[in-house]
């Protein structure tokens, strides 16, 4: 990572579109799709700056942007990073509650290998393993969490109901284990999928936090239906 600040804001790098767009030529072993992607990537701002900051991934911006509007990071935290591949929340959790200077834990999970990062506990396990909760307890050391998020995906296969569906079983399941292990007052943030099955979840989170919002940061691609379900002050 470099020695550049963080951004205090992510807002769009480049708001209006100032970039130069780069054209992708499909080549003959990579298929339509792939190129539709590598030119999303290509010309997306959030990329280049992401590169430029020396952030893991363009979702260190989202992290921002909802630290921004709901002030969920603060020095001294106790944060659960699940989903965490590459790495670009737990890189903004880290500088955020520094933990070498106040012995907050952060802790980070992915199935998906993830570089160590310091400051942070890595894991490298499915957190739908039966073992997964009692390791993340364990990597707490015993401390309840201030904050819990979860940038949690299945891969997609097209279908938007069962898409829908399968983030949802995730959400779902980091939901009951925040609320094993989150502080009184403490917040849940999860990314879904919009559609319809959330309802359940949400009248469930509306009995244990004391606000639950939906946001979407203008990270979040305009054409992507993800959007983040949010818990504040957790009744315990």
């Amino acid at each position: 990572m470099t020695d550049k600040p963080f951004s205090k804001s992510g807002k769009n790098p480049n708001p209006r579109g100032q970039q130069k767009k780069v054209k992708v030529k499909t080549a003959k072993k990579r298929s339509n799709a792939s190129t539709r992607w590598l030119k999303r990537q290509l010309n997306d701002p959030y990329v280049a700056e992401a590169q430029a900051q020396g952030y893991r991934s363009r979702a260190a911006f989202k992290l921002l942007q909802l630290d921004e509007q709901l002030n969920l990071l603060r020095k001294g935290q106790n944060i659960i990073d699940l989903g965490a591949a590459p790495g670009g929340w737990t890189q903004i959790i880290v500088d955020r509650v520094k933990p070498d200077e106040t012995g907050a834990k952060v802790v980070a999970l992915d199935i998906l290998e993830m570089d160590e990062l310091p400051g942070a506990t890595v894991l490298h396990m499915d957190f739908m393993d039966d073992d997964a909760p009692d390791r993340l307890k364990e990597a707490m050391g015993g401390d309840m969490a201030d904050l819990v998020v979860s940038d949690i995906a299945p891969p997609t296969i097209g279908h938007k109901q069962t898409d829908h569906l399968r983030i949802m079983a995730l959400v779902e399941a980091a939901y009951y284990f925040a609320i094993e292990v989150l502080k009184p007052n403490g917040s849940f943030v999860a990314k879904v999928f919009q559609g319809g099955a959330q309802q359940d979840l949400l009248q469930h989170m509306r009995q244990n936090f004391k606000k639950v919002k939906h946001v979407k940061p203008d990270a979040s691609r305009s054409d992507s239906s993800e959007i983040y379900v949010v818990g504040l002050g957790f009744r315990g």
